[in-house]
Parts: C-alpha cells; sequence; structure tokens
C-alpha cells in the first residue's frame, strides 16, 4: 500500500504495529510505513497526534528511507521514567545522548538512524525493552540470549515471556476489534 498526497497513515497499519503502546502496555512502537510524499506523511502525522496527544499517545517519524518511513509512537510518560532508569542513562551517556532530556534524546536517536552506518541498538531503550537486555544486547549481539521474543532477552525470561504473550493477545484483540468495529480512537488508552 503506497499513500498519495491525499492519503494518511492507514490506521489499520498504526492498529497492527502498535496496539501494546495504544493500550498503554508498552512504551513505544516501531513501524515501517509506506510513503511516497514526505509533505503528505507529515501531514497525516500531525492528524493523528491532535487525536494520540489526548490521551498520552504520541507519533513521529524517525527515518525516510525513500519509498517508506520509519515512523515511532510512543507514551511521553513512560518514555520519560524508562529513560531515567540508572542503567539506561549510562547507555545514553556513553553515545552522547542528552541524557535527562527526552525531547532531544529523541532528536539524538533520529540523527544516529540517519547518519550512521550501525545500526544504534540503543532504540531497545525507546521501546520500552528492559535496558538490562538492551545493554546485553549491545555487549554481546545474539550470543548468549536466554530467549528470544520481541526482543533479546538476557534477564528475566519469565517476565519477558508474559509481557511477549501479553503484547501478541492485545495485539489479537485490537486488530479485531479494529476490523469489527472501525474505530481507530475508542484504542487509545488515556494514560496521562
Amino acid at each position: 500500500m503506497e499513500m498519495t498526497d491525499t492519503e494518511n497513515i492507514s490506521e489499520e497499519l498504526v492498529v497492527y504495529h502498535c496496539s501494546p503502546t495504544m493500550a498503554g502496555l508498552k512504551t513505544g512502537s516501531l513501524f515501517n510505513c509506506p510513503a511516497k510524499s514526505g509533505k503528505a506523511l507529515i501531514k497525516s502525522i500531525r492528524e493523528m497526534n491532535r487525536r494520540l496527544l489526548p490521551r498520552g499517545a504520541r507519533i513521529v517519524p524517525l527515518k525516510n528511507m525513500g519509498k517508506s518511513t520509519l515512523v515511532y509512537m510512543y507514551r511521553p510518560d513512560r518514555l520519560r521514567e524508562d529513560l531515567s532508569n540508572r542503567t539506561a542513562k549510562r547507555i545514553l551517556a556513553e553515545r552522547c545522548y542528552p541524557v535527562g532530556d527526552m525531547e532531544k534524546c529523541i532528536v539524538k536517536l533520529v540523527h544516529r538512524l540517519s547518519s550512521e552506518e550501525v545500526f544504534p541498538h540503543e532504540i531497545g531503550l525507546f521501546l520500552g525493552y528492559p535496558p538490562e537486555d538492551v545493554d546485553a544486547f549491545i555487549e554481546n549481539g545474539a550470543a548468549g540470549a536466554k530467549c528470544i521474543g520481541i526482543w533479546k532477552v538476557y534477564g528475566d525470561v519469565e517476565t519477558a515471556q508474559r509481557k511477549f504473550e501479553q503484547y501478541r493477545k492485545c495485539t489479537r484483540l485490537y486488530c479485531e476489534a479494529f476490523r469489527k468495529h472501525h474505530s481507530f480512537d475508542r484504542l487509545i488508552v488515556g494514560c496521562l
């Protein structure tokens, strides 16, 4: 599916990729959005944010990749809390992020995604992954992971597996509800 100047970000695409964030269960979600026109995408994002912001969620483009854009939906309050974790702060500081300023951290992430050859694996911190798992992945790659699901788990496997199942169930239920009722706004849980 491609967007034209008159199209919006597909609500169905957002529901499919961001249900746990929409439900307030997860800090953030990423998805690749087909987009012919950067202007149309920005206009669509602004319109979607008018609906999301009152409920404590936000959506921003992270990286233009030509025919598509990497888009990030997040809960600012949860992200602020996640990035205040001691391990998260250390990981970010080691990569010259402006620790303590969430918005500037997102700007730095955008810069790293677009200007560096190496993928910034600290992105897991922006998605709500446990900082200990993000740190271990940065240090070890896939080596030594105890479990693989939405992220590679090096620490608490039981808690991670519960979250993986919770996120899968949420996505299934949200997709079913969206197909049945076509009401995107009703699926955004207010978390202020």
